[in-house]
């Protein structure tokens, strides 16, 4: 309980810091509607998509009509059209993303920054990065991905990039939604909302928005069956979100803007860590075996934050937030199979790949892997414009205090299963409580203070800036625990450390069309308490990155171009992802990524005044992600065991390709997209087969194939509020494995259709 008050009061004291305003700040009346532009725009990451065109580094907006064309709930099909993104399909839904922007480790984001309007969205983004909460790409407005000059506004891991997930607005007139979708897999959609703005006179204004969005399928995989398993279909999930906002915007001599957002997401999904074997994959990349059959997540994640803007002036406006979520997850999921590993048992014939597939006797260890997340904090965002007429500056700094723990509280059941797949008896191999069990409290209390310039000097925008983190970590792990040495005595430590980010942007405008830019940054991603106290260094990076825009808005035609070269020194690498083993994290060394981005849009029924409009667009991305010394890890459960200098860093495609054109009237539209991804290797010691470096078979280790998915929509408008559509997506029911993580090989989506009614009121 001190814990909380400590950081309330502290909340309290930064608040008051951030709202300290100059004497006579209020001796101009600004124009309200031009403020309260300005300050939405400001809490988000890009804002106005014409603020790229000044950007000093490479950004892409993602719109709400990007992803609707496509009716795509998984973010991994919405960022496809995005360069200098990578992303590691597990479940074929997109309900565990594994995102890695400019070659930076994909594991569970851990390497990015997610939020949702500017706000952090991982579990427990210091402690323990590594998500199994991503927001609901379905409901959302759009999506901002920045990359290279976000390491200095955006923490804590500002290696790889940003991706702000925008939620529905409050809208500023009355607004009614409601979108259902039925599809293969018995797949079933729905999302509505309703909002408005009402003026109180003299009390102001105020909104609101109500939202829920559902989801739910029976999955597209099917279960072993056995004499007393007859439920082989029930693969699927289900998952509801409610979002409900508040906004007041009183009638005062200055603006003022206060918002509350309160949202929840439930999840409760049969999914498994368990893969396949790649002879059972190239027969049926459906099947799943019968000892995942227990297999299930359960999840809850709840956030609440109130946010202030002020604009005292034209010239200053300061944005404060207090957030806090709370998430917890429990994933009750295969362990062990006759005390053996998963994944060597996947790629080692016998009795206990036998009792895999439920047709031999054997125990199965099935691990609650029960977790409980909480975050809060406050942050306090000042801009403050001066100048002249040959020179123009707006500073932005900032001050967030921050904290997050993680607490496990796991247990572990053996089950006895017959030679015929049945299952006869269960016994409590680890209760809840038991320190065996894996239990432990890891926290992490961190002051962030940044500073940016935006200079205009003529044709130039030129931004500087600064960022420093403080880091106060704790890690208790209780007697007896695993973790403990010797099984005897508890494990707990305090540690605090420092890092900071800084560097340089510019963009220069040749003229109306031609925009170049460039950038060189610093950047770093924080170790968690258990890592800290074993001795980890932060990881650090060196990033430079130079492109060119080009804009000719009569043509319809708009490209980007960027040149990009990250240096990683002390990468901190996974150990333990969907494995058995340490789950110690480890300074693996030096990585080089170096690339090339490219994303065109053209519409030639605008440019041509055809009368129908032809979007049409096209995004590359080539990539070379080398490892620059041999890994010093020989722990088979880290896939970066037995890496080599000169090879490839996991799950970083060389080449990924998206392109796509369609035809669109006020009546009807179609719409075509085709997704290429080149293969990867699996593991950092980069071999063909299910090899560890240790001679040792074992599921992880590979390559996943190169594929091309292609995805049809199209749509008719009854009248002005109702719409009518169906799709396609993997159209050709490409089959391809996307990872073989957690355990085995997994396959990407099958073909799914579906058709929908969209009404916009």
């Amino acid at each position: 309980m001190k814990r909380e008050h400590r950081l309330l009061r502290d909340a309290i004291a930064i608040a008051a810091l951030g709202l300290a305003l100059p004497a006579g700040a209020v001796d101009k009346e600004p124009d309200t509607a031009a403020v309260r532009a300005s300050v939405l725009d400001k809490v988000m990451v890009i804002g106005n998509p014409a603020n790229i065109e000044k950007m000093p580094g490479s950004a892409q907006v993602v719109t709400k009509e990007d992803i609707r064309q496509q009716n795509y709930d998984d973010i991994n099909r919405v960022l496809r059209k995005v360069p200098g993104v990578y992303v590691r399909e597990e479940d074929g839904f997109g309900l565990f993303p594994s995102i890695s922007l400019r070659g930076v480790d994909t594991t569970r984001n851990s390497k990015i920054t997610v939020m949702e309007d500017g706000m952090m969205m991982s579990p427990a983004p210091y402690t323990a990065p590594a998500a199994y909460y991503t927001p609901t790409a379905g409901r959302m407005s759009g999506l901002e991905v920045l990359k290279g000059s976000s390491q200095i506004k955006y923490g804590p891991h500002t290696t790889g990039g940003v991706i702000n997930y925008l939620s529905t607005p409050i809208p500023t007139k009355e607004k009614a939604y409601l979108k259902s979708t039925f599809g293969s897999f018995n797949e079933q959609r729905t999302h509505a909302y309703f909002g408005n703005t009402f003026d109180a006179g003299a009390a102001g204004q105020f909104g609101v928005l109500v939202e829920g969005y559902r989801r739910q399928s029976d999955g597209f995989k099917r279960i072993d069956e056995t004499a007393d398993f007859r439920n082989g279909d029930d693969t699927g999930f289900d998952k509801t979100d409610t979002m409900l906002k508040l906004s007041w915007e009183p009638n005062s001599a200055m603006y003022q803007r206060f918002e509350f957002k309160y949202g929840t997401s439930d999840l409760d999904a049969n999914e498994t860590y368990l893969g396949l074997t790649q002879a059972d994959f190239n027969a049926d990349p459906t099947r799943r075996y019968a000892a995942s059959r227990f297999d299930n997540i359960k999840s809850e994640q709840e956030q609440t934050s109130l946010r202030w803007s002020i604009s005292p002036t034209d010239d200053i406006d300061v944005i404060t937030t207090l957030y806090q979520t709370d998430f917890k997850r429990n994933w009750y999921k295969i362990n062990r199979i006759n005390g053996d590993r998963i994944a060597t048992v996947l790629e080692t014939p016998g009795v206990s790949q036998n009792c895999m597939k439920g047709t031999a006797a054997c125990d199965l260890r099935i691990k609650a892997n029960n977790r409980v997340y909480s975050t809060q904090g406050v942050e306090t965002v000042g801009y403050f414009r001066f100048g002249n007429d040959n020179v123009q500056h707006e500073i932005m700094a900032g001050l967030r205090l921050h904290q997050d723990d993680i607490t496990r509280f796991q247990w572990e059941d053996t089950y006895a299963q017959a030679a015929n797949g049945t299952i006869t008896g269960r016994t409590v191999l680890f209760a809840p409580g038991d320190p065996q069990a894996g239990n432990r409290f890891q926290q992490t209390k961190a002051l962030a203070l940044f500073v940016q310039d935006t200079i205009e000097t003529g044709a130039w925008t030129i931004t500087p800036g600064l960022r420093y983190e403080s880091l106060d970590q704790t890690s208790e792990e209780p007697k007896g625990s695993l973790q403990s040495a010797g099984g005897t005595k508890g494990r707990n430590g305090e540690n605090s450390f420092s890092v900071n980010a800084y560097g340089v942007g510019a963009a220069y405008q040749f003229n109306e069309q031609w925009t170049g830019f460039g950038g060189l940054h610093t950047g770093y991603s924080t170790p968690g308490p258990r890592g800290t106290r074993s001795g980890l260094d932060p990881e650090s990076s060196t990033a430079f990155e130079i492109g060119t825009r080009y804009t000719n808005a009569p043509r319809a035609f708009a490209a980007e171009s960027t040149f990009f070269y990250t240096a990683f020194d002390d990468l901190i690498v996974t150990d333990n992802v969907g494995g058995t083993g340490t789950g110690t994290d480890e300074n693996f060394g030096e990585v080089d990524t170096y690339g090339l981005e490219l994303a065109l849009q053209y519409d030639a029924g605008l440019a041509n005044n055809w009368g129908i409009s032809n979007p049409s667009y096209l995004s590359a991305t080539y990539t070379n992600a080398e490892q620059k010394n041999d890994s010093t890890s020989t722990d088979a459960e880290s896939i970066f065991s037995y890496g080599k200098a000169g090879n490839a860093i996991p799950y970083i495609p060389e080449w990924t390709l998206s392109l796509g054109t369609g035809i669109e009237t006020k009546k009807w539209g179609a719409f075509i997209t085709g997704n290429y991804v080149s293969d990867t290797y699996t593991s950092a010691n980069n071999v063909d087969n299910q090899i560890n470096g240790a001679g040792v078979p074992d599921a992880r280790y590979g390559k996943t194939d190169s594929y091309f998915t292609a995805d049809v929509s199209a749509f008719y408008r009854i009248n002005q509020t109702v719409k009518l559509f169906a799709g396609v997506q993997n159209l050709l029911d490409e089959e391809y494995v996307v990872s073989r993580q957690p355990y085995g090989a997994r396959g990407g989506l099958p073909q799914f259709v579906y058709t929908g009614i969209e009404v916009d009121l």
